[in-house]
């Protein structure tokens, strides 16, 4: 058996893993790259393989960089089954389709700003995919229940389990060849709202496991409903501004509804309007209701109290742009939550452009910001970013909220794999910056005991 490492392999965005052996090739996860100058021209090249001869795709969960690429792979020709948690597939006919959309408008506007510079490019800029190729892609999608095995292929026996990261999200353990594989996915941080704790997994031969954070600690919840009750009184009732709040539509947005409802039924915020500005979130959240079987107890509680107290937190879905746009001449009080999560699409960057520049304004920074993005040049402090071709100071005040994250931090991935009965031959840590997988890998050796831990390279092969 063999695997490559075709994305999240020095980075954390592009997941996509072939595993092939005599008569079998497969892929876990398909995708997109995000973030970087260079990430157009990965996702173009991506899937380096004649996707015809796949027998079947297995997906973690519905985020784009681990599915973004779906559409691609059947575009290029792939007619196989990808097999997914039933709660993924409802996420993925909204995200792809978003992302679908996206695609295009950016290809339309790239085509726009060579006709305003009179750029003679050759050839007209194609989005990576249409819209009409992520509807096909999502044919393809085959659900299945946690915990149940099934065969996708005669020789393979496959089992997901709740990874705790977003709502559908899991680890895939896959028995071929007499040895079992473990793909950790994202692993969820335990304790967090809404979703539950992963699953314990006891033993792998193979296991990839991923290291987002394997170099840092969350603050702890507490911490977190601390910090935003103060930023969020300051910035409101001292400073009359308004809070801007980029949050991924899947996870992150469903989680801050849970946390400022919970600080308001607690009287430590005041009653309040939340504008969610992205016709994803609402979709993401209607899904998130419909699943509720997959939520954890104390959520199920909270959603209960809002549905009764609907006047404390009033939880406005914006319906289209001309309200969106509406909310730009709102100067003070509004606390608006909107995609993209790292700030690189969608109506955020409008808030953004509108609020940035006002000095009695904040922005919440409250998940992963991947190199390269605008969402991590606010992070890193930058005095100036550009928006829509705009150079925009940066007055308002920029606050990094960690406790919040969808992804276990170095603590909580190394108990994570405390579980496991005995070290698996072999170790394989992806899905982290370098300096994040390195010392990840290093505290696995020194702290674990375990030997055969690496760090895969960019399109790397190994002989499993």
């Amino acid at each position: 058996m063999n695997i490559q490492f075709f994305g999240a392999a020095g980075e954390v965005t592009g997941s996509c893993y072939l595993v092939s052996g005599p008569g079998l090739r497969f892929l876990v996860d398909c995708g997109m790259f995000q973030g970087g100058a260079d990430a157009r021209q990965k996702n173009l090249h991506a899937l380096p393989f004649d996707v015809r001869q796949l027998d079947f795709v297995l997906l973690t969960h519905a985020h784009i960089d681990h599915s973004g690429l779906l559409p691609r792979l059947t575009m290029l020709g792939y007619k196989g089954p990808v097999y997914t948690t039933a709660a993924t597939i409802d996420l993925l006919k909204v995200m792809l389709l978003d992302s679908a959309h996206i695609q295009e408008k950016e290809a339309e506007w790239e085509l726009r700003h060579r006709h305003r510079r009179n750029a003679s490019l050759r050839g007209t800029p194609q989005p990576l995919y249409s819209v009409t190729q992520a509807m096909d892609a999502l044919k393809h999608l085959r659900p299945v229940a946690y915990q149940e095995a099934f065969f996708p292929h005669p020789d393979v026996q496959v089992r997901f389990f709740d990874a705790g990261h977003i709502l559908g999200s899991a680890m895939i353990e896959i028995r071929v060849g007499g040895r079992k594989l473990v793909f950790s996915g994202d692993i969820g941080q335990p304790g967090r709202p809404v979703i539950n704790d992963p699953t314990p997994l006891r033993e792998a031969d193979v296991l990839v496991v991923e290291s987002t954070y394997g170099n840092r600690l969350h603050r702890s919840l507490q911490e977190t409903e601390n910090e935003l009750v103060e930023v969020l009184g300051r910035t409101l009732k001292e400073r009359r501004g308004n809070i801007i709040i980029p949050a991924f539509a899947v996870g992150r947005t469903q989680e801050l509804i849970y946390v400022l409802a919970g600080l308001i039924r607690a009287g430590r915020l005041a009653p309040m309007r939340l504008y969610v500005d992205s016709p994803m979130a609402k979709a993401a959240t209607q899904i998130t209701l419909h699943h509720a079987a997959l939520l954890d107890a104390e959520t199920r509680e909270l959603i209960d109290w809002q549905r009764r107290h609907v006047h404390q937190l009033d939880v406005h879905f914006v319906a289209d742009v001309l309200e969106s746009m509406a909310l730009n001449d709102v100067r003070e009080g509004a606390v608006i939550l909107s995609a993209s999560g790292m700030c690189e699409a969608g109506r955020v960057k409008y808030h953004l452009l509108n609020n940035l520049p006002r000095a009695e304004c904040a922005v919440l920074i409250t998940g992963f910001q991947a190199a390269g993005t605008l969402g991590r040049r606010l992070v890193d402090g930058a005095k100036t970013v550009r928006i829509f071709g705009q150079q925009v100071p940066v007055r308002a005040a920029v606050h990094t909220i960690g406790g919040l994250s969808a992804h276990a931090d170095q603590a909580a991935l190394l108990g994570w794999l405390r579980n496991f009965r005995q070290p698996p031959q072999r170790t394989f840590v992806v899905h982290g910056e370098p300096s994040a997988a390195e010392a990840f890998a290093e505290m696995i050796r020194s702290r674990l005991g375990w030997q055969h831990v690496e760090i895969p390279g960019y399109r790397s092969e190994t002989v499993l």
